[in-house]
């Protein structure tokens, strides 16, 4: 991986060695992926103001979130289906985020299930969680996270109803998938480093799901039943009642609006995501770094504010946290790793964009994270 300079760089090897409809499920969006784009964009469009002269030799990347000391401001967002980019995805990305010094959130739509992850990590990780409309699962899995002991519980809440995304109808990534359509078949058969993995493991399943439901055991029952349990009626007095069952730490991810992050301190959340969900679900909504610096301002003295969205580098973390945020998710960025290169791919995300981060901070006279505002950027 000497060669390997960049996420982009690993983008390509994923595409190379991954089934196609797995990695368009992770690299595409919604409808015209006009929030995907602007995700990534904006960012782009954020300039650095250069410092000279400044001894930047202690630079140092360690920050607190939510308490407790991590090696650089970067956290491995939830990413459903991740034991399928890759075999035992999920446990690999883990022991990638561990090592690194960073925390690492198991998504709900996990193929490696929480007991599993628990076993084979040696710290507790974050756990993603969508309700339901099958309350007393939701409870189960609350339940199965305290024991697993997970240090926070980040509740995704824009993802009551289901944005299309052209590319999955495309390629079969439906209910069920279709996973011996040709086309698949044919792609499939190309990719024998993957299939190799994949038949190596007893994983391929929904593993937070399977075994919850009688005959459960098959992808296509699993998925048919995922399918008809989002809740359209889920709404902030539900947080009262997760509250009543999950004792440590709340995140709240998926906050696009001044009036949201507000109900988010009220609820008496730790933390807030700004995220518009990797732009797949509401197509047309701002980028997530366009509405960073007003959440911050009205609500970042209450409450920790975090940032998801469009991260493809070091110098994308530096802007974020110029603009407000304490610490930023990365999910296409290390799964494009994972599906490159399995766990030692995740590792060198991570490295990447940690590197990225210190030459940045250099580069612009700084030596701390917590010295990062917005006098780093151009006017």
């Amino acid at each position: 991986m000497k060669e390997i300079t960049c996420i982009e760089d690993l983008r390509q090897i994923h595409k190379r060695r991954v089934p196609k409809m797995f990695f368009d499920y992770v690299d595409h969006g919604s409808y015209a992926e006009e929030t995907l784009r602007a995700n990534v964009d904006d960012l782009k469009r954020i300039k650095f103001r250069q410092r000279i002269l400044v001894d930047i030799s202690k630079r140092d990347l360690a920050t607190t979130i939510l308490g407790d000391t991590y090696a650089m401001p970067l956290i491995l967002a939830p990413v459903g289906s991740t034991g399928m980019q890759h075999a035992d995805g999920e446990i690999h990305a883990c022991r990638a985020a561990q090592a690194a010094g960073i925390p690492y959130t198991l998504s709900t739509m996990s193929i490696c299930s929480i007991e599993d992850v628990a076993a084979n990590v040696e710290k507790p990780f974050w756990f993603q969680l969508y309700v339901m409309r099958d309350r007393g699962f939701a409870k189960a899995l609350i339940e199965r996270a305290i024991a697993a002991k997970c240090s926070a519980l980040v509740l995704t809440v824009d993802l009551q109803v289901i944005g299309q995304r052209h590319q999955d109808i495309k390629n079969g990534m439906t209910v069920p998938p279709q996973l011996f359509k040709l086309k698949n078949v044919i792609d499939i058969a190309t990719k024998p480093r993957w299939v190799k993995g994949i038949l190596g493991t007893p994983r391929r399943n929904f593993g937070n799901i399977a075994g919850h439901l009688p005959g459960s055991k098959d992808l296509e029952s699993v998925s048919a039943w995922v399918a008809s349990q989002f809740d359209a009626s889920l709404n902030w007095r539900d947080i009262d009642w997760i509250r009543s069952i999950w004792p440590g730490k709340l995140i709240i991810k998926g906050i696009l609006d001044v009036e949201d992050a507000r109900e988010a301190v009220k609820v008496g959340a730790e933390a807030l995501v700004v995220s518009n969900h990797g732009g797949r679900q509401l197509d047309g909504a701002p980028s997530s770094i366009e509405v960073l610096p007003e959440i911050v301002h009205t609500v970042g003295s209450h409450i920790e504010v975090m940032f998801d969205g469009g991260i493809r580098s070091g110098q994308d973390v530096m802007r974020a946290l110029a603009l407000g945020a304490k610490s930023c998710m990365i999910g296409r960025a290390y799964i494009y790793g994972l599906g490159a290169y399995g766990g030692p791919g995740v590792a060198k995300a991570i490295d990447i964009i940690g590197k990225e981060l210190s030459t940045t901070m250099g580069l612009c006279g700084v030596n701390s994270i917590h010295e990062i505002d917005e006098k780093v950027l151009a006017d």
